[in-house]
Formats: C-alpha cells, structure tokens, sequence
C-alpha cells in the first residue's frame, strides 16, 4: 500500500490557510477519485483508493500541524508503513507561491508538522512534497501560516494544486526519481 498524509489543521477556521496545502491536495484527489474520508483512530481521517492496481491510502492527521507525528504513529502501529511507500506533504514558506519540490528525505526545515513526525518516525529519512505559500511578509510566520490566501493568489494555488495531484499519481505509478526529475525543475 502507498500512504499519502496530508498535513493540515481540522476544522473550518483554518480550511483554506497557508498550513492546510496538504488538505487542499488531500481533499482534491479523494474528489478526482472519488472517494471518502472516514475518521480511524480518533487521530486522523483515511480514505482508500486503488489507481491501476496500486491501493492507495490518504491520510489528514486530526491533532493539529504540530502533533501530526502523533497521528503517524497510529498509522504505523495499525498498518506495516514502508517509508519509500509514504508520501508526505505540507506548505514551505522558504519556496515562493506555486513552486513545488518533492524530496526523497532531508531536514524538517523548520517546519513543526515534519519536525513531529521525524520524531515519531525516529528518522528524517522519509520523502515529502514541499508546497510554496510564500515568506511572510512581516515576522510574523505564525500568523503568516494561519492567514488564507488572497484573491489574487488563488489562481496559483489552484495551479499548484492540479500539479501536486498530477505529481502524487506519478509518483504512486512511476516512483519518487522519475516524478522529481520531471517535476522539481518545472514550476
């Protein structure tokens, strides 16, 4: 099975923020295929789908950015998760708005969800697709990363969504080095 987790934060308030990217895309591919989140758990919410034979499951962590290693935990103690079958994905706002950047292992980069789930996982070693929001334009990164998008963004983000789901299929049928030699130089 492959495991797509999308980082995020539950709830309304925060539906269309900078930190919920990894929502967005969740909640794009389960309407493109289809298919339905259900809470597991009680720490985050699944839906499965099969693409041309390979089951696929999507994962939203409910416990909040900074927690989500916690939701990962559960995830490994119910199913056998191979970290080259896990996809992570999340917002960078080290890469400007619309890029991409699909990584095999690397730092957390200061990112709190990566840094939680490291920790459950023990290692840094596990791949993850970066989602440019942007830097803050204060200093306010908190605030910055909670804020939604403004209307003129939105033409972008919609871009870099259909691209993340066009890359997280790829990734699923071809494999990581194949979709990052093709999506990581292309904004």
């Amino acid at each position: 099975m492959f495991f797509v987790i999308g980082l995020g934060n539950p709830g309304f308030r925060y539906r269309k923020t900078r930190h919920n990217m990894g929502f967005m895309i969740l909640d794009r591919l389960a309407k493109d295929w289809r298919c339905r989140f259900s809470r597991m758990e009680g720490t985050y919410q699944a839906a499965g789908h099969e693409l041309s034979g390979q089951p696929v499951l999507l994962i939203k962590p409910m416990t909040f950015m900074n927690r989500s290693g916690s939701a990962v935990e559960k995830l490994a103690g119910r199913f056998p998760v191979d970290r080259s079958r896990l996809l992570i994905i999340c917002d960078d706002l080290n890469l400007t708005l619309g890029r991409m950047r699909l990584r095999e292992k690397g730092s957390d980069g200061g990112h709190n969800g990566l840094a939680s789930i490291a920790e459950a996982l023990n290692t840094t070693d596990f791949p993850r697709l970066r989602l440019g929001i942007g830097p803050p334009e204060k200093d306010d990164t908190a605030r910055w990363v909670l804020s939604p998008f403004y209307r003129k963004e939105w033409k972008q983000v919609r871009g870099m969504i259909d691209r993340a789901v066009c890359l997280i299929e790829d990734v699923v049928l071809d494999g990581f080095e194949r979709a990052m030699n093709r999506y990581n130089r292309n904004v």
